[in-house]
C-alpha cells in the first residue's frame, strides 16, 4: 500500500509542478485587479484555521475598508454565482461561508468556483467593496491576490511532510515563497521562543516574509437553540462533543480540559448531518442523560435550521463552542499595520525595497 501510495505521490507532485510551471511561464493566464485581494490559504489538507483567520482579518479591518469575502464554497450542491444571506441553508453556500455571514452579516460573502468572474462581479454589484478576502486560494493562481497569508499548523509541522496520498501537502513545500505573510496557528501557550525561532528561521526565506504566531481562544459556550428554561452549565459537567471539522485535536483537547468528556461523535470535515447521525446521537445522550452536546460553530452552522426535526430533549442538550483566532503575544497592531502596508504597496518592486529596508527581529528571536 505504501509502495503504490508513493508512485501515486510522485504522480500527483509532476502534475502540479507542471501546472504551476505553465502559469509561471505565461501559458495558463493570472489575473490581477484594480482592486487589493488578500488570499487566506494553506498547503496541506484538513484544518488548519483558514476561516477563523479570515473572521480575524474581517474583525480587524473592517473599521478600514468595506470588505468582501469570496469563497470556492466548499460541499455545496449548488454551482455558479451565489451571494450568501443569513437565510441561507448551508447546502446551498457552504458550512464555512454561512458561518462568517452569520457572525458578520453587513460584510459581502460570495462562493464560486471560478474567482476571477466571481471579482468581476462583486466589482460590478458592490462598488463600495475595496478589498477581497479569498478564502482557501492560494493553489487557485489564476488570481495574483495583492498578499498572501499562509496558515500552518503548529501541531503539524510541514517539514518532512508528504504530498498526497502519502502525506498531507497538496502544494509543493516550494511554493512557500510565493507567501507574503506566514501564520503558525494552534499554537500551545507553553511554546518557547526557541520554538518560534525554528519556525521563522524555516519559513523566512525571503526578506519580506513576516511569521506570527496564533491560537484559538475559545470564547463562553452558548445554546443552539432558545429555551426560557434552561440549567445552568458549569465547566466540569458532562460533555458528548461533537465535531466535523478538518482537525478535531484542538477542539477536543480544549473541551477536555474544561468538561468532563463522557463520549465523542468525530465526523469528516463538511460532514452532512442525517437522520441517522441524529439518531445515533440521541443514543449516546440516552446512556449520559445529564451531558450536554458540545459541538463547534461549523457544525452549529449546520445543525441550527434542523432543529424543527430534533427531539426536544437532543436541542436541549445542544451547545456551540464560538472560537476567535487571537496572535499569541496579544492584540498585535503591528500585524494590522503591516497587514495594512502590504494591502496598500503599489507593487511588487515596492514591496521588496520596502523589506530590504527594514527587516525587524521580534523579541521572540532574542535568546
Amino acid at each position: 500500500m505504501k509502495v503504490l501510495k508513493t508512485i501515486l505521490s510522485w504522480i500527483y507532485g509532476a502534475v502540479i509542478a507542471l501546472r504551476h510551471r505553465l502559469y509561471d511561464w505565461g501559458i495558463k493566464r493570472s489575473y490581477q485587479f484594480d482592486i487589493p485581494v488578500v488570499c487566506v490559504g494553506n498547503i496541506t489538507v484538513g484544518g488548519t484555521g483558514k476561516t477563523p483567520m479570515a473572521e480575524m482579518l474581517i474583525r480587524e479591518l473592517m473599521d478600514s475598508y468595506t470588505i468582501a469575502m469570496l469563497s470556492r464554497g466548499y460541499g455545496r450542491n449548488t454551482k455558479g454565482y451565489i451571494e450568501v444571506t443569513t437565510q441561507h441553508n448551508y447546502l446551498a453556500v457552504g458550512d464555512e461561508p454561512l458561518q462568517v455571514k452569520l457572525k458578520y452579516p453587513k460584510t459581502v460573502v460570495v462562493v464560486c468556483e471560478d474567482r476571477v468572474a466571481a471579482i468581476k462581479r462583486i466589482r460590478e454589484e458592490h462598488p463600495e467593496v475595496n478589498l477581497i478576502i479569498m478564502d482557501d486560494g492560494f493553489q487557485h493562481r489564476r488570481v495574483r491576490a495583492k498578499v498572501n497569508i499562509v496558515i500552518l499548523d503548529a501541531t503539524r509541522p510541514v517539514k518532512n511532510d508528504k504530498l498526497l496520498p502519502l502525506g498531507r501537502l497538496r502544494d509543493l513545500k516550494r511554493r512557500l515563497k510565493a507567501a507574503h505573510i506566514f501564520i503558525v496557528s494552534k499554537c500551545s501557550d507553553s511554546m518557547s521562543p526557541l520554538d518560534k525561532r525554528l519556525w521563522r528561521n524555516e519559513l523566512r526565506t525571503i526578506a519580506y516574509q513576516a511569521v506570527y504566531f496564533s491560537h484559538i481562544v475559545p470564547m463562553d459556550i452558548e445554546p443552539l437553540f432558545y429555551f426560557e428554561e434552561r440549567e445552568h452549565i458549569d465547566y466540569g459537567n458532562q460533555a458528548i462533543l461533537l465535531a466535523g471539522v478538518g482537525n478535531p485535536r484542538p477542539f477536543v483537547n480544549e473541551a477536555s480540559s474544561r468538561f468532563n468528556v463522557v463520549d465523542k461523535m468525530i465526523m469528516p470535515d463538511h460532514h452532512r448531518y442525517s437522520r441517522e447521525d441524529m439518531k445515533f446521537l440521541m443514543d449516546k445522550l440516552r446512556k449520559h442523560p445529564r451531558a450536554i452536546i458540545l459541538m463547534t460553530e461549523k457544525d452549529a452552522v449546520k445543525l441550527f435550521r434542523s432543529g424543527k426535526h430534533l427531539p426536544e430533549a437532543l436541542r436541549r442538550a445542544m451547545y456551540y463552542q464560538p472560537i476567535e483566532t487571537e496572535l499569541v503575544d496579544g492584540p498585535d497592531k503591528d500585524f494590522v499595520g503591516n497587514l495594512k502596508k502590504e494591502i496598500e504597496f503599489k507593487d511588487f518592486a515596492s514591496r521588496k525595497k520596502q523589506s530590504k529596508k527594514s527587516v525587524n527581529l521580534d523579541d521572540d528571536d532574542t535568546l
